[in-house]
Formats: C-alpha cells, sequence, structure tokens
C-alpha cells in the first residue's frame, strides 16, 4: 500500500510539521463555513502538538479559537477526570491554556452508563453539531498502535464493518478494554486526516501496512480508513527505520 509519508527528525519536528500543515486548513474552514472542526486523538504521540500549540506563541495567537471545536476520535470509558482519559491529556496540554469556549469542546459523556449510552450521546452531539451537513471533520488526528489499530478499532473489531453508526461502543484488547470510538462511517469523510506515527515499534506495523496489496480489504484497522482525500503520514525518524 501506497501511503503519502512525511518524515521529520524527531517528535518536536513532527508536531510542528502537523501544525504547520493544520493552519491553512483552519483558515480555509473558517472562511468557507465559520468553523473548523478537529477531531482529536489520544496517547502519547499527539501530546508533544498539543503543547506547542497551546505555548507557542505563533500558533497559539493566530488561531481563532472561537471558531475551533474540539471533538475526539476516540475515549476511554473512564472519568474525564482520570489520568486515562484522552480528555483530561487534551485538557492538561491545550484546552487549559488557550482561549477556547467551553462551548467548543464537545468531549465525550463518559458518565453516562453503559458505554453504549455515551456512544448514543456523543452521536446524538454531532448530529447537532453538524445538521444538515455531511458529518466531515476539517481535520482528523489518527494514531496507529503496534497491532494496526486506529481510534479504538482494532482488528477484527465489529465497528470496523459499520454501516450506519458514526460512533459505537467497543470492548478492546487493551487497558482500560470499554472504548467509545468513531466508526469508519465518519472516519472515511473527513476531509483532511493526518496520522501522527512515533517511535520505533511502529516500524514493524508500517512495514507490514506498506506490503499490503491496495486492492485488498487490510487486516489493519489504520489501513481501512480511506475519506477522499489519502491521509497524510507524519512519522519521526525512529518510526520510518
Amino acid at each position: 500500500m501506497k501511503l503519502d509519508v512525511r518524515v521529520l527528525p524527531d517528535l518536536v519536528s513532527l508536531s510542528r510539521a502537523v501544525l504547520e500543515e493544520t493552519f491553512p486548513i483552519i483558515k480555509e474552514a473558517v472562511a468557507k463555513r465559520g468553523k473548523f472542526s478537529i477531531a482529536l486523538s489520544g496517547g502519547h504521540t499527539p501530546e508533544k502538538m498539543y503543547s506547542l500549540w497551546a505555548q507557542t506563541e505563533q500558533y497559539r495567537d493566530k488561531t481563532p479559537w472561537d471558531r475551533v471545536h474540539l471533538f475526539w476520535s476516540d475515549e476511554r470509558y473512564v472519568s474525564p477526570h482520570s489520568r486515562l482519559s484522552n480528555y483530561q491529556m487534551a485538557s492538561e496540554t491545550l484546552i487549559s491554556h488557550v482561549p477556547i469556549p467551553p462551548e467548543n469542546v464537545h468531549l465525550v459523556p463518559t458518565t453516562l452508563s453503559p458505554p453504549e449510552e455515551c456512544a448514543r450521546a456523543y452521536e446524538t452531539e454531532l448530529l447537532k453539531f453538524f445538521g444538515a451537513e455531511q458529518p466531515a471533520f476539517d481535520l482528523q488526528l489518527l494514531g496507529l498502535g503496534p497491532e494496526g489499530h486506529t481510534a479504538s478499532l482494532f482488528p477484527n473489531s465489529s465497528a470496523l464493518d459499520e454501516k450506519l453508526r458514526w460512533v459505537a461502543a467497543v470492548r478492546v484488547p487493551a487497558d482500560p478494554p470499554e472504548r467509545i470510538t468513531l466508526t469508519p462511517v465518519i472516519l472515511n469523510i473527513g476531509r483532511n486526516t493526518f496520522f501522527l506515527v512515533a517511535g520505533e515499534n511502529k516500524r514493524a506495523i508500517l512495514s507490514a501496512i506498506r506490503a499490503e496489496s491496495n486492492a485488498q480489504t487490510s487486516r489493519y484497522p489504520a489501513a481501512r480508513i480511506h475519506p477522499p482525500r489519502e491521509p497524510v503520514w507524519f512519522l519521526d525518524q525512529a518510526a520510518a527505520g
């Protein structure tokens, strides 16, 4: 499989490259639709990008925060204040440092029970935000797990074959196992998709994805994300090899 790849020396360079390519997308989205929607990723790799966005003047001060709407590609079924929460990580590194209106932060409502109710509520939130528009994020940030998962879509997950729901509650072979995730229904229509991949432990899965035929349905969830504009893969040198 051929990937659109950018290889950067390290995680800081990768994060800066992602931010530099994010700002033209923000400008276009605000000009066309009056708002910019982004689905954030969890995990270690995007933390540096969020920190740079919040703490680097050239990025923070030219962001029209009142037009920015934050969503999440997936969330763990834990308290929003848990150290395992993707929201909590973004709050500590980004949200608490910038003047974004609270109503523009669309966190997954993980206080509901059971997890399926959280998924339904988040889909309702998306429906409310997009209205009659196609539910396409202006930018979606995704990661890559060592077994090929992205968001909380793991190999062999039934959510990979979802045709209707935008959001699903899933149980995954990771800690914590209960997750809420966007499905391919919505991830495959995003306007721009950036994969952020760092670390030597990602080399093997990248090689496996690249070795696949474009014609087949990939066994790796990350390789099954094919929005109209092909994703850009930002790799650090350790991941690229």
